[in-house]
């Protein structure tokens, strides 16, 4: 409501007679809570139940003292849920701990361990919320990671192996095509290598993470083992029988073609060439022809290889096989060649796809079986089930697509499909019957709100609001009356809006003539704000009838706002302008608002001057203009103590209040009487005291109150200030933030904006001391935006001053490893705090030194390390080398990381040669590493 009143609530009370003093019985729970029931004001009700609560109460206890409390002081009962929400959070959370904790020893105890599944386990844990970061789910999850990077490193082993595999089998191809005799003298290495080989295979396969290793990963491995052992076994019966035949020349000669030559010259016997025969001559229509068709089949082919298409390769490669049996005698070598491979490579894939089909297909069917094999508290539920099932079958089409059909496979899917379907049914059976349920319920309510509205056409004793809530409660139950069918639903809904709409048509009505009232009075507000003077009394009516039918009538509460925002804006802009106005006849700066502007002017002009230490200066000067004012306030004042102030004082008051006189003929005759007493307090030496005293808190002019917010009428004391405004959403509490008194001003309530405009009140740690604050004089408005700005212009100049200080060492820093100098290295303070002096030392020590002198270390390495440690890129040429690095440093776990030995990789830098390319990428380096 807005602080204005007639009369003085005050002054009434102060005559009525006293009625007798009723004496009320303790609560029985004010002794448990320190007094917190029988406490006076909310406050001290606050601090009664905060004592109680640290003195650890039970959760029981706490529930009891919640429910008496919470219709009692709102504030008080927000301390004591507060507690309760704690307790149940904790509570939940140590729940929550307990069911994943759970989860991650059974994934750890599984000897096949799903890396999805340990990895999804991390992620679900943080959605639902689950302690991490607590024991046992830290240990639990360090567990959990150190197993899955076993596992990523075994298969990684895996493919090393592999990739070895191939390396050495290409050794064994390169000696075949070499004399026979530099194949013998490498024998011993090769075997020696092979044989390593086979051991460390045979060590992955006996890992203990071998189980949970990839499906594809122990086929590749078992392939290489085979593939490698054919041929070295080849290689070596090879060379056993090229030793016999050199010795023997009656031996048999090798299959090698090139020792067979060898030895056919060593025997004496010459060689004959390989004599191919022509093809007889064919027509060139004909060969084109034959060509072309031969082409087409092998570009489709290769096409569809590319693509990885299972099914349709297959029918591509049928199709080249016949073009070849037609035209293969037509065509030359070169596409005869091509179409071989082509071929190959279709029949590899066929083979892999039908491999890797089948082993999907069999995951599939193990997950089928496996939906009706889980423990009893695990079980899926009807409508999860279902999604499951179609998921399956939807996932055994995809399969399905990509290969040749299995049809043992799908007979034992849709026979585990089907068991596991009779869950789905009993489900559905169980959906049906409460369906129908709720369905009946539905429509007992729709019969039980006509039978409302045929018997409620208007509102019981004019109490609408019951009328409301009688109808929010229908609309909450039919909210609760259960799951129905989208088609159900939409039927019963159409006949639930026809009966609610019946119901409430009354209170619609009324709604419509109440917003039409309330749109009159809002422009009658207006009206109220336009006007020149303001009428408090038409304003306290019109918010009373505006009371009266909000009270009435109940509107949504979203428009109800809007309309209280548009209802009261207008009265609050009259008062606002009142108050501008106010203030702008106080056109004279005080000395505390001159210090404050030249302290900021100064300010202003540090900015711009780009020096730190200056900025640092003026803005310590603007702080303490804004502290130190209480005492150069009292000193001015205590300055104009003279007579002859005192006597223009009195003149100046007097000029202004005949003035003010003339251009407010209805100011009030509490006012005319100050300033005629002010007037005449030239003469009189007590009145001048009055004058000069040391309360008041400028020395400029103090006008005669004229009109003041609540006590601008005849009659009214001065000393009672104005009661507080009515503010903030509308529905709140008619005395919240109010004081305790009736007599409480507008700064009085909880939360008010101190005179200093810095804020609400204790809301900033560096502000001076109470007493301080409240001697101080209030800063105009012009020196609290002047010195707000600067101080935020000085902030933003400090932080610029800052970035180009640490620019300009990493230029000095290059600059100095160019020239090498170390002379020229910035020192300490501008490098920043990140580095140490040692380490400014060992960068000096290694810029000053020659290059064959530098600090041992690759300066290629060392940089590669400072990327890592930045996390910057590296340029394109060097990627190869990073992640080499990366694996070297995966084998070492007991060196420091990157980011411990940045400093001294930077120093093996500077030691190096200085290189364009490499000084960018330090730059980019250390741009991010000495970041303050």
């Amino acid at each position: 409501m807005f602080p204005f009143s007639k009369n003085n609530p005050a002054d009434n009370l102060s005559d009525a007679p006293v009625a007798p003093t009723k004496t009320h019985e303790a609560h029985p729970l004010d002794v448990l809570t320190h007094g917190a029931f029988s406490a006076q004001t909310s406050g001290e009700r606050m601090a009664s139940i905060r004592e109680w609560l640290a003195s650890g109460p039970t959760p029981e206890q706490l529930q009891q003292v919640f429910k008496e409390l919470s219709g009692k002081d709102k504030g008080a009962a927000k301390l004591l849920r507060e507690k309760l929400d704690e307790i149940k959070r904790s509570k939940t959370q140590a729940t929550i701990a307990l069911e994943w904790a759970d989860k991650a020893q059974a994934l750890l105890a599984v000897p096949k361990l799903n890396l999805a599944d340990a990895l999804a386990w991390q992620r679900d844990a943080a959605k639902a919320g689950a302690p991490l970061s607590k024991e046992p789910l830290a240990g639990l999850k360090a567990q959990l990671m150190e197993r899955v990077r076993a596992i990523e490193d075994l298969q990684h082993r895996v493919q090393v192996q592999r990739e070895a595999a191939v390396l050495v089998a290409q050794r064994i191809e390169v000696l075949s095509t070499k004399p026979w005799r530099d194949a013998q003298a490498a024998h011993d290495a090769l075997s020696a290598d092979v044989s390593n080989w086979q051991t460390e295979a045979s060590a992955l396969a006996g890992d203990a993470n071998w189980p949970s290793v990839d499906a594809k990963f122990p086929p590749l491995l078992q392939a290489s083992q085979a593939q490698l052992g054919l041929v070295w076994e080849a290689f070596q019966a090879a060379l056993t029988s090229t030793v016999l035949a050199a010795e023997d020349t009656t031996a048999a000669l090798p299959n090698v073609p090139v020792w067979a030559d060898e030895l056919r010259v060593l025997r004496g016997i010459p060689l004959e060439p390989v004599v191919k025969a022509p093809k007889a001559p064919v027509d060139p229509e004909i060969k084109a022809k034959a060509t072309s068709a031969v082409a087409d089949a092998l570009a489709k082919l290769e096409q569809e290889v590319t693509q990885g298409h299972g099914k349709a390769s297959a029918g591509a490669a049928n199709a080249l096989r016949n073009a070849l049996k037609e035209f293969g005698r037509l065509i030359d070598d070169k596409l005869e060649n091509q179409a071989r491979g082509a071929l190959a490579a279709a029949g590899e894939l066929e083979g892999w796809q039908r491999w890797r089909a089948d082993q999907l297909r069999e995951e599939l069917v193990a997950k089928a079986e496996g939906l009706l094999k889980r423990p009893e508290g695990q079980a899926i539920g009807g409508r999860k089930m279902q999604e499951t099932l179609r998921a399956l079958r939807d996932q055994w089409k995809l399969t399905d697509q990509g290969g040749v059909p299995n049809h043992g496979l799908w007979k034992r899917f849709d026979e585990a499909c089907n068991e596991a379907h009779k869950v789905v049914e009993v489900w559905l059976e169980k959906l049906k019957s409460e369906t129908a349920e709720h369905r009946a319920h539905r429509l007992a309510l729709i019969e039980e709100v006509k039978a409302f509205a045929q018997a409620n056409r208007t509102a019981l004793d004019d109490d609408w609001k019951g009328f409301s809530r009688v109808l929010h409660q229908f609309g909450d139950r039919w909210r609760e009356s259960g799951h129905v069918g989208e088609k159900i639903y939409a039927e019963l809904n159409t006949l639930w809006k026809a009966a609610i709409d019946e119901a409430a048509a009354p209170l619609e009505a009324l709604q419509k003539l109440s917003l039409a009232a309330r749109h009159a009075m809002i422009d009658e507000a207006k009206a109220l704000g336009a006007q020149e003077v303001l009428r408090i009394d038409a304003v306290k009516a019109l918010q009373q009838r505006w009371q009266a039918e909000v009270h009435r009538v109940p509107v949504d509460r979203r428009h109800e706002q809007k309309l209280w925002d548009a209802f009261r804006k207008p009265i609050d802009d009259a008062f606002t302008r009142k108050t501008a106005d106010r203030e702008k006849a106080q056109s004279a700066l005080s000395e505390r608002d001159r210090m404050v502007l030249d302290a900021s002017k100064a300010l202003q002009a540090a900015n711009a001057s780009g020096d730190a230490q200056a900025i640092k200066s003026a803005m310590a000067a603007l702080d303490a203009a804004l502290r130190g004012q209480a005492q150069a306030q009292a000193a001015v004042v205590a300055s104009a103590q003279t007579s002859e102030e005192k006597e223009a004082l009195a003149q100046t008051q007097s000029a202004q209040a005949a003035t003010e006189t003339e251009a407010n003929p209805d100011a009030t005759t509490e006012a005319s009487a100050e300033a005629s007493t002010e007037g005449s307090s030239e003469s009189s030496g007590e009145a001048a005291g009055e004058g000069a005293a040391p309360e008041a808190p400028t020395p400029v002019v103090r006008k005669p109150v004229v009109a003041m917010r609540g006590d601008d009428r005849p009659g009214m004391k001065k000393e009672a200030p104005a009661a507080p405004g009515r503010g903030g959403k509308f529905g709140d509490r008619k005395d919240a933030g109010r004081p305790s008194g009736r007599d409480g001003g507008r700064d009085a309530r909880p939360g008010a904006r101190t005179e200093d405009r810095g804020g609400f009140r204790d809301a900033r740690p560096d502000r001076a001391p109470m007493g301080e604050r409240f001697d101080a004089p209030r800063l105009g408005d012009a020196a609290f935006r002047a010195q707000r700005d600067a101080l935020e212009q000085a902030q933003f100049a400090l932080r610029k001053l800052a970035a180009q200080a640490h620019g300009e060492a990493l230029t000095h820093l290059l600059t100095a490893w160019e020239k090498r100098d170390a002379e020229l290295v910035p020192g300490t303070q501008e490098l920043g705090n990140r580095v140490a002096p040692a380490v400014r030392a060992a960068w000096s020590k290694a810029i000053n030194q020659a290059v064959n002198q530098a600090p041992a270390g690759d300066a290629s390495t060392a940089l590669l390390r400072l990327e890592m440690a930045a996390e910057v890129p590296t340029p394109a040429e060097h990627i190869s080398d990073r992640r080499m690095l990366q694996l070297q440093l995966l084998t070492k776990r007991n060196d420091p990381a990157p980011v411990q030995t940045w400093g001294q990789d930077a120093a093996v830098v500077l030691g190096g040669a200085f290189e364009p390319a490499a000084a960018r990428r330090l730059q980019n380096v250390l741009k991010v590493l000495l970041k303050p």
